[in-house]
Formats: structure tokens, sequence, C-alpha cells
């Protein structure tokens, strides 16, 4: 300066410089690393450095070399000296600063020591710039983008993959799959069935014969269509060759027709005969006890039945039937079989009893 002005023209001019300052001071909203906020100013110290202090006396001629003298002949600093860079000291009159807890920074300074370094492109994120963040990685607004097509994730929805970020459009033609019945892409977050290596959209998987939802229910795959129980068992289950209701599990084949367990029961006393031995009579099945009594011969000797089951043999001499154990001289108790005999009225001699008389 080449003159100081009158002491009458400073508290004007500072108040007006206040008030420009008060105007053109505006709070970012995007803290530093410490958490600060940050309020950036141009052209212009904080008002509080420009307005005058009680204890300071009205400014005078200035001393030589832009001193000015402070009452007991002592010296102060001029305003330019006073209001300087937290970090590297230099001057902050004209220039853009930002105000921290710990102090004014000049722009350069602020940014080097508070500012977030780009996960993209390394550089630092200046405090002029938008700022994105994503899992502890900050990004500048324009390098926050899809890793495949470039487009701006700034705005639009996105998912990370390996670390990658893509486009919605992008992970659906990398990574999604497609539904086996319509072709569309099955979206991820999308609920979805899997099976044998397919994929379909939950309301595309249905049952090939009353094509309702399978859902979580139970299904029965049969050449490349999956039914439901029902459908299925109507369709192709066996029936019981007894009820005509299908076998859904377990079941017994007698005569190369399935039947349940349950209805495989003795014709004449009911029991179960699944695991026993039996026989039948006209298609019936019938226990051996029952079928004994009801139809087998009896034996002459011991009178009990002869089923062709148990010892399986006999003999039989004109209408007369005997066990193979039974089939013996009625005096000696010789067996008889494959050995001559004489019939003696109701009974079987050896040939020596025979021979020896009554």
């Amino acid at each position: 300066m080449d003159a100081w002005p009158h002491s009458t023209c400073v508290a004007p001019a500072a108040q007006w410089l206040t008030a420009q300052a008060t105007l053109r001071c505006w709070a970012r909203g995007n803290p530093g690393l410490n958490g600060e906020e940050r309020t950036e100013v141009e052209g212009y110290p904080p008002p509080s450095s420009i307005a005058p202090s009680p204890e300071v006396p009205a400014l005078k001629t200035p001393a030589p070399g832009g001193l000015m003298p402070w009452p007991g002949g002592s010296l102060t600093a001029t305003m330019s000296e006073a209001f300087d860079c937290a970090k590297c000291s230099e001057s902050l009159y004209g220039r853009k600063y930002i105000q921290t807890d710990n102090g004014p920074y000049c722009v350069p300074c602020y940014d080097n020591t508070f500012a977030n370094t780009c996960a993209e492109c390394q550089q630092l994120i200046g405090h002029d710039s938008r700022e994105l963040f994503y899992e502890d990685r900050h990004f500048h607004e324009g390098c926050f983008r899809c890793c495949r097509c470039q487009r701006s994730l700034a705005d639009e929805p996105f998912t990370c993959q390996d670390s990658e970020l893509l486009c919605n459009d992008c992970y659906c033609s990398a990574f999604s799959s497609q539904c086996s019945a319509c072709g569309e892409t099955v979206m991820p977050g999308s609920r979805k069935l899997e099976y044998g290596g397919q994929t379909w959209h939950e309301h595309c998987f249905l049952c090939s014969s009353c094509e309702q939802p399978l859902g979580s229910r139970s299904f029965v795959p049969d050449k490349g269509a999956h039914y439901c129980v029902p459908c299925y068992e109507n369709k192709f289950a066996p029936r019981c060759a007894r009820c005509s209701k299908t076998l859904t599990q377990g079941g017994v084949t007698y005569r190369d027709q399935p039947w349940h367990r349950e209805c495989l029961v003795c014709t004449g006393c009911q029991t179960p005969l699944a695991g026993q031995q039996f026989t039948s009579r006209d298609d019936d099945p019938y226990c051996v006890a029952c079928f004994g009594e009801l139809f087998a011969p009896k034996c002459s000797s011991c009178k009990r039945p002869i089923t062709g089951l148990g010892e399986g043999k006999y003999v039989s001499f004109e209408d007369r039937h005997w066990h193979h154990s039974c089939f013996s001289c009625a005096r000696c108790s010789t067996s008889l079989v494959g050995q001559g005999f004489v019939p003696d009225g109701d009974q079987v001699l050896c040939q020596g009893c025979s021979q020896a008389g009554p």
C-alpha cells in the first residue's frame, strides 16, 4: 500500500468485508478424515480476523516497513502475517481456505492432509469433488462406474462381485441364469428353484399335469417333466389289484400284480399274508391253514390236510392219500414209500405182515 487510510475509514471498510465474507462463506457438508465440518471462504479471512479488536487502538499512519506502532513503543505484525495456513504457514489473504477445528488450511494443504484417495484412480478426492463411499472404499463420482460397460453407478442400482462393481444389466448378463420354463433372466435377489442343473422362477416351476406351482412341495420327475404327488399317482403310480387305489410306498407283488401289504390277506381268516407262505384257489389267496381245512385232501392215517407245503410229498392210492411220513405198515410201522404193500380194509400192510396172517 502506498498510504494508510484514515482511522475513520477503517471501520466502514471492515464492516463491508465482513458482510462480503459472510455472503461468500458456505458449509461444504462433507467432513474430512477427522470428521470436522469444512467451511470454505474465497478471497477474505473470517470476519473475526478483520473486525478490529476493542483492545486495538485506531489505525494511524504506518511506520516504515509496513508495521504500525503499538502503544508503549512495541510493534505488532500486520494482518497478512497473522492469518496463515496451519500446515504450510503461507498467508491466506486473497486465497481460498478451509476452516477446521485445528485452524485454517489452504486448499492444497487441506486436500493433502484430509482428503481420501479414490479406490479407482488412486488420486486424492479434492474438497470440491463429489465423493462416494462404499464398503470402506472412496470414489470420485466419475470413477464410480461399472467395470464392464463403464456406466456411472452414482444413481444406479449395482452389485459387487469379487470386489468389482457391476451395474444390474452387466451382472445379470454375466452371472444370472435363465429360467428353463420362460427363458427370461432370473434376476439376482429373486426367488428361484434349482433342480438337475436347471433354474426356474418360482412362479414358473409348475406341475406338468395340473400346471399349479410346485413351490416347496414334493414332486416326482419323470422324463423331463415334473409332477406334484397327487397328479403323478393318478397318472403313473401302480394300483392295487384288490382295492384299485394307487401304491405310494411299499406294497407286494402277487401273480405279477401290485398289492398293498394290508390288502394281501387270507380270503378265509383275513390274516396278512405278506412274508408268509400261502397258496391260492380261483385266484384268491389263502393261508396254509385255511387252504388245508377248506380244500386240501386229508391224510388217511393222521387225518390232517395234505397241502403240498411243508413236507410237500404225499402218496395216493385209489381215493386215499397219505403224507410220506404217514404211509407205513399198520402193524410193524415200516415205511411203505417205494415198497410193495397190500391194502387191508382201511389199512395198508407190508408184504411180510400180510403173509403172516391175522
